[in-house]
């Protein structure tokens, strides 16, 4: 059986370490796009030299031509830039919606039966107009945000508790932004609620640091943001998708009615399998949890009509 083509669009940080993951995984064949030329095809080629240290098989090219993603099954999308000091978020927003609508002609025209990942920021904005410009139906059209964030969630509450962060399951919902809902009643240690564990205050500092863990790497980092975590969460979710897992993964799906919203990309429970998105799962939250969801998505709605009001979209 031929194996599954894997279009990463994007060669930066975020897509060569995706590529990376998904030969090691044996996900499939490697394609990295980008603009720039020589940058993906010098990363596929140093890919290449370690698949007999490490023992992959998988394909891999670097390419400047959407050609060469010719009926891809996964396309994951991180082309755009990073918002600059002086950049206002509607430069932002005009910039990358510029270079997603470039994306979107090529992935409409030689990978129209894709499953298509968005991890460009704004996410929330870029993965709307990204579903708009390609008109695929709604399960094969996704964004990146939650697992990132749960998955930070998860990181810091296990280095509080000292434990393996296989032990701690939670889930972070709403915009990818500071105003993601860390959902504390979703955060179960072993069987045990974290909030039997750890402090009320305690645990205020860790969900502020969650909402700020984006912020914290690129201070750190100071040239660039994070790449190793939301690679591995888009393949993550590649590979729930090409091995049909069924798994249940917090993502920026198209709402219709779920949650009482509407006409919306917004992160929530979702299953991953072969179809795609294939069922959005309705969770109970609490009074806190709900009014932080609210306020989220009100962040949200403001991003999306930010960036319609920049493509003079009514």
């Amino acid at each position: 059986m031929a194996r599954k083509k894997i279009a990463l669009i994007g060669a930066g940080n975020i897509g060569g370490s995706m590529a990376h993951l998904a030969l090691l995984k044996g996900l499939g064949d490697v394609v990295l796009f980008d603009v720039v030329e020589g940058l993906p095809q010098g990363k596929a080629l140093d890919l290449s030299h370690a698949g007999p240290v490490v023992g992959f098989d998988g394909n891999v090219i670097g390419t400047n031509k959407y050609e060469d993603i010719e009926g891809a099954d996964v396309c994951i999308v991180t082309a755009g830039i990073a918002r600059k000091p002086g950049m206002s978020r509607d430069d932002l927003l005009g910039t990358n919606a510029k270079i997603l609508t470039s994306v979107a002609d090529g992935i409409k025209k030689h990978a129209p039966n894709s499953f298509v990942i968005v991890i460009t920021n704004p996410l929330d904005a870029m993965v709307t107009l990204m579903q708009r410009l390609l008109g695929f139906p709604k399960n094969r059209v996704v964004g990146q945000s939650g697992i990132l964030d749960s998955s930070r969630y998860r990181s810091f509450i296990a280095k509080e508790l000292n434990i393996s962060v296989k032990s701690v399951h939670a889930m972070v919902l709403g915009g990818h932004g500071d105003d993601m809902v860390p959902v504390r009643s979703s955060c179960i240690i072993g069987g045990v609620p974290v909030e039997k564990l750890i402090p009320s205050k305690r645990l205020d500092e860790i969900e502020a640091r969650v909402r700020n863990a984006g912020g914290e790497v690129v201070a750190l980092l100071k040239t660039g943001s994070a790449y190793f975590s939301p690679a591995s969460a888009a393949i993550q979710m590649t590979e729930a998708f090409l091995f049909d897992k069924k798994e249940i993964l917090p993502c920026a799906a198209l709402l219709e009615g779920e949650y009482g919203v509407s006409g919306y990309y917004f992160c929530v429970p979702v299953q991953i399998g072969a179809g795609g998105v294939e069922k959005v799962i309705d969770i109970n939250l609490n009074a806190t949890d709900k009014k932080a969801f609210d306020e989220s998505l009100s962040h949200v709605k403001d991003i999306v009509q930010a960036m319609n009001r920049v493509l003079g979209v009514s």
